[in-house]
């Protein structure tokens, strides 16, 4: 998805009840607002590529969270911290544990980061924001964040060390992805992602 700031005046600081405003007005049908520390952003929707791998990974999250009645998997969660009011985000597909998942689950934005996130990158996609999305879940309660990166067949994974310090590493198409302590168990080999006659190619539709 391409990553577009809106205009704003500089001394405007946004929040969820500004968003919710835009996204309840009909003349933003089909359009995906998110916010980082009072920032306004919009995410035009995903082209066929972006969502046809949101859908595998949460496939197989799904066929291995269901079963075993481990928690929650969803896709486009619109998500806030509990104490913030000012950051928003809609990660791709994402997991929170059964003990994390609100009952009654909310009927607008759920008010706590799942434990792992997946954010599908596009083209247009400018890496260092997505960077500073994978920051902001873990600086407010994610796990494990994986920036899936179409163009390198790689995904970029961050999470939080036993020292509380951001750690991030590329895993290449011959490595494989793990739940960690959020899920343990769980494993995806990124050559399903990436199969070898896939060349990364995505465009922006």
């Amino acid at each position: 998805m391409a990553i577009r700031e809106l205009p704003r005046a500089r001394t405007k600081t946004y929040t969820i009840d500004d968003v919710w405003a835009l996204e309840c007005d009909p003349a933003n049908e089909g359009r995906y607002f998110y916010l980082i520390d009072g920032e306004l952003y919009e995410d035009p929707m995903p082209n066929w590529t972006h969502s046809e791998l949101a859908a595998l990974i949460g496939y197989l999250l799904l066929s291995y969270v269901r079963p075993r009645k481990l928690g929650s998997v969803n896709s486009e969660l619109s998500a806030h911290p509990a104490d913030s009011r000012r950051t928003l985000l809609v990660p791709d597909v994402s997991f929170t544990r059964a003990e994390r998942v609100p009952v009654p689950k909310p009927k607008g934005y759920a008010p706590l980061f799942p434990d792992i996130v997946v954010e599908v990158k596009s083209p247009s996609n400018s890496l260092a924001q997505l960077r500073r999305k994978a920051r902001t879940y873990l600086q407010h309660g994610s796990s494990l964040v994986w920036l899936v990166l179409l163009e390198q067949s790689a995904v970029e994974e961050w999470q939080v060390d036993a020292a509380g310090q951001l750690q991030q590493r590329l895993i290449g198409r011959d490595g494989a992805l793990d739940g960690g302590a959020a899920l343990p168990g769980f494993e995806i080999a990124l050559s399903l992602l990436f199969p070898p006659d896939s060349n990364g190619e995505d465009h922006a539709s």
